[in-house]
């Protein structure tokens, strides 16, 4: 937690002062991340009122996980299951009781006893039993998966893809790199006087001065994609390089995903490179922060060489991309 809110992917403002608590919080927020995740999912099992508690309990984790960043919809969907640990009398305030209200026909039906066991019913029980039984079976892999010291995630064991380990992230970083694309119109890359503008992103972190978003439960993929790839090579992202083929069209739908494109209205850029930097957030009251910076950075490299379209020709042809110009 010392390093989480300022490496996860697209940090919110919350994120920018979490981060500087105090490291008995964050010991705290271990803690409890393993006591809501490790035993508590267990209440289930122990009558409706500790099921009702787990509820409650995984409902306030992963509000608290909203609040602290841009994790898109994951927790959102996570508080839906999280519903049925509530039973019709915990619920039962939400909804009008007078006559024709839902709880006097839930009631009225309630009052009829147990229909009649039939053919169907029992049908649909066995039916239920065997996908249970189909379920444990496969998940035995993944299981063994969990325990692995070398575990695999979003990964399918079998070809049906009912059971499968699925995580966002398996682990963090304990620094924050990121990579910021430029483009120039000089006809020299390597001219020390060329001016090489920066393209912005939606969210990701960029201009220093701007604020950290806030956009949970929507989701910037390519934000998102961006921050993978900064902590890997172009080499292994080459879909990088075929983002910049298409900035150095100034292709209409690619720059409908960026926030600012610093030729717009101009011609495109002759040459786009990506540059590596590692960026912290500034320290609230700081001389940073008084001038307005919410993040500080510090260069470590190029992260892809400049490109320009002639030169990327053979490059898309090779990976059966269509190059940008004959689009």
């Amino acid at each position: 937690m010392d390093y989480h809110y300022e490496t996860q992917p697209v940090p919110n403002p919350m994120a920018y002062y979490m981060h500087r608590s105090p490291w008995w919080f964050h010991s705290f927020e271990t803690l409890f991340n393993h006591v809501i995740e490790l035993i508590v999912p267990f209440f289930i099992f122990m009558g409706r009122r500790m099921c009702a508690v787990n509820g409650l309990l995984q409902i306030l984790f992963q509000v608290v996980l909203i609040v602290s960043g841009n994790l898109s919809f994951l927790n959102w969907l996570t508080i839906v299951p999280s519903i049925a640990c509530f039973d019709d009398a915990s619920l039962g305030f939400l909804f009008r009781s007078g006559q024709g209200g839902v709880k006097h026909q839930v009631e009225k039906v309630q009052s009829e006893g147990k229909p009649a066991t039939t053919w169907g019913m029992q049908i649909r029980r066995v039916a239920n039993i065997s996908v249970g039984l189909l379920i444990v079976c496969l998940s035995m892999p993944v299981v063994l998966n969990l325990v692995s010291s070398q575990q695999i995630m979003n990964t399918s064991f079998n070809p049906l893809r009912i059971v499968n380990t699925y995580g966002a992230f398996g682990s963090i970083t304990k620094e924050r790199t990121e990579v910021v694309i430029q483009g120039t119109l000089s006809a020299d890359p390597s001219d020390p006087g060329a001016l090489w503008e920066e393209y912005e992103f939606k969210c990701k972190p960029g201009d220093l001065r701007r604020r950290p978003c806030l956009i949970s439960p929507y989701h910037y993929r390519l934000d998102w994609l961006m921050w993978f790839a900064a902590f890997q090579t172009y080499e292994q992202n080459e879909w990088v390089i075929h983002l910049a083929g298409k900035l150095l069209a100034n292709d209409t739908l690619t720059l409908s995903l960026m926030a600012h494109n610093p030729f717009e209205g101009r011609e495109p850029p002759r040459w786009v490179r990506g540059e590596h930097f590692r960026y912290k957030f500034s320290a609230p009251g700081g001389n940073h922060a008084a001038e307005g910076k919410w993040w500080i950075r510090r260069r470590i490299g190029p992260y892809f060489p400049p490109v320009n379209s002639s030169g990327l020709r053979k490059y898309f042809e090779a990976r059966d991309w269509p190059h940008p110009d004959s689009e």
